[in-house]
């Protein structure tokens, strides 16, 4: 008899977070930066008339799940868009080359 391989039972994942943490830091630039193993996210809350941002939350991650984050925006985006409208950006928004 051959041995057949078995499939390890799916665990649920149960997520905790801090009554702090569900209320959010809002943010309306990012910062990217990377190295050969890691992607770091610098997200800025940037106020009109104001000099200074600073960073409210700065998330490090592997270019593995980086590239996963950007799939789920791109489908959220998608499914945004066909439920309320195209997003649309102005001249001075999106990435600079």
């Amino acid at each position: 008899m051959a041995d057949t391989p078995t499939k390890p039972p799916e665990v649920q994942l149960q997520v905790q977070m801090t009554e702090e943490v569900s209320n959010g830091q809002y943010s309306n630039l990012v910062l990217t930066n990377h190295t050969d193993s890691e992607f770091v996210l610098d997200f800025l809350y940037v106020q009109p008339q104001q000099p200074l941002a600073r960073v409210r939350s700065r998330i490090i991650t592997s270019p593995r799940h980086a590239k996963r984050l950007l799939k789920a925006l791109q489908e959220n985006v998608q499914r945004y868009e066909a439920r309320f409208g195209a997003i649309t950006l102005g001249e001075d928004e999106g990435p600079k080359h």
